[in-house]
């Protein structure tokens, strides 16, 4: 069972998403909370896998809620930012914290719970187009610095999958433009996160616009 705590300070969000998800069979909601303060305090007495967790809400918004509890030693958690707006000022920060992906609420409940499966199993949740002008949005203007000599110690292959990441490519349209197996790609980019430092997908995309490896309008084309 996958255990599920919702953070949301509107109880009707919060009732319909628990809902939808106790209705699946491998999903349980544990728990749920009004802001991100109680979220902390809830994480901790329900030790759940999942956290939808709400940008925006009184006292402690998500953004800190996240940052609390990375800091509380719940590095493994899964927390999946829920935002009104495809470009919600916060969801930049909210993934700078330490989460592991975003979610529109107006998404079908098909889209949700398979977003609760993706990150409860390990991946990041990147909506390329969504995460793209996000990143755009705040990368844009000053000049990136120069990469940093950690670069060096990826091989070329590595290099052209961390660009892949960076333009919102899947592990199957790397595996296409590079010409080898979806296998090959997985290895590459356990190599890039392990090399880098990174904890996911979302960091490697963030490391790489943040270090000139790509700049908006990039489409390796």
């Amino acid at each position: 069972m996958i255990r599920v705590l919702i953070v949301d300070d509107q109880e009707l969000v919060r009732d319909g998403f628990a809902m939808i998800l106790d209705a699946q069979p491998d999903m349980e909601v544990v728990g749920q909370a009004a802001d991100g303060g109680d979220a902390v305090a809830a994480a901790r007495a329900t030790t759940p896998d999942v956290v939808l967790m709400d940008v925006r809400m009184p006292g402690m918004d998500g953004i800190a809620a996240t940052g609390e509890l990375r800091d509380a030693g719940f590095r493994e958690l899964a927390i999946l930012i829920l935002t009104t707006f495809d470009l919600d000022e916060y969801v930049y920060s909210a993934l700078r914290a330490g989460a592991n992906g975003f979610l529109l609420k107006d998404v079908p409940r098909a889209t949700l719970t398979a977003a609760v499966r993706t990150i409860a199993g390990g991946e990041a949740l990147l909506a390329p187009t969504v995460t793209r002008r996000l990143i755009e949005r705040y990368l844009s203007g000053p000049q990136a610095p120069a990469p940093p000599p950690a670069l060096d110690d990826l091989t070329p292959r590595e290099r052209e999958a961390l660009l892949g990441l960076a333009r919102g490519q899947s592990n199957n349209e790397i595996a296409r433009g590079l010409q080898i197996s979806e296998a090959t790609v997985k290895t590459h980019v356990a190599a890039v996160l392990r090399k880098l430092g990174l904890r996911d997908r979302i960091q490697a995309v963030i490391w790489a616009y943040e270090h000139g490896l790509v700049r908006p309008g990039d489409d390796g084309g």
